[in-house]
């Protein structure tokens, strides 16, 4: 019985790590620092082990850990009101790239909960919409529209911060 257990934590160790890659892309997406987005990506291992007995279908592992990884990076973005340091930024991107990236990132900031992992699952790690379907739970049709209602709070958003930018107002 032990070795049976001590066989099943192992395989969900081996399997939580085969992530860490989309479970790094996630933090860094939030946290725009290496070195807080390994730690994250360590307390997350952590937390996804700890909370192993909570999964309850196996084929959603990755979303599942995806989604503590998500949760992770806004209690700490919450905590500690992020500060963006342009010493940080390769100096040979090109500024108006790093401007569009700065003003995406603020405006999905502003979306729910709900709505950042929604897009993240949908556009950072490429979930298709029946995946997507059967995570959440709810038919193909709903998601989309929650998709497309989605990305046009994206659009209202980057169209306010060009206005504002353009009006000097920012």
């Amino acid at each position: 019985m032990w070795l049976r257990k001590k066989q099943e934590d192992d395989a969900f160790v081996e399997q939580i790590q085969s992530y860490q890659a989309d479970l790094y892309r996630t933090a860094y997406a939030f946290l725009k620092n290496k070195d807080e987005a390994l730690d994250a990506v360590q307390e997350v291992i952590y937390r996804a082990y700890r909370k192993r007995k909570q999964l309850k279908q196996q084929k959603y592992t990755k979303t599942w850990v995806i989604r503590i990884m998500i949760n992770y990076c806004q209690d700490l973005l919450r905590k500690q009101k992020r500060v963006i340091y342009m010493e940080n930024v390769d100096s040979t991107s090109n500024q108006a790239n790093i401007i569009q990236h700065l003003s995406l990132e603020m405006a999905i900031e502003k979306l729910s909960n709900s709505e950042q992992e929604l897009i993240f699952l949908k556009y950072f790690h490429g979930l298709t919409y029946p995946e997507l379907s059967e995570y959440f739970q709810v038919p193909q049709g709903t998601l989309k529209t929650r998709v497309h209602t989605t990305l046009k709070k994206l659009r209202y958003e980057l169209m306010e911060d060009e206005r504002g930018e353009s009006n000097g107002a920012k």
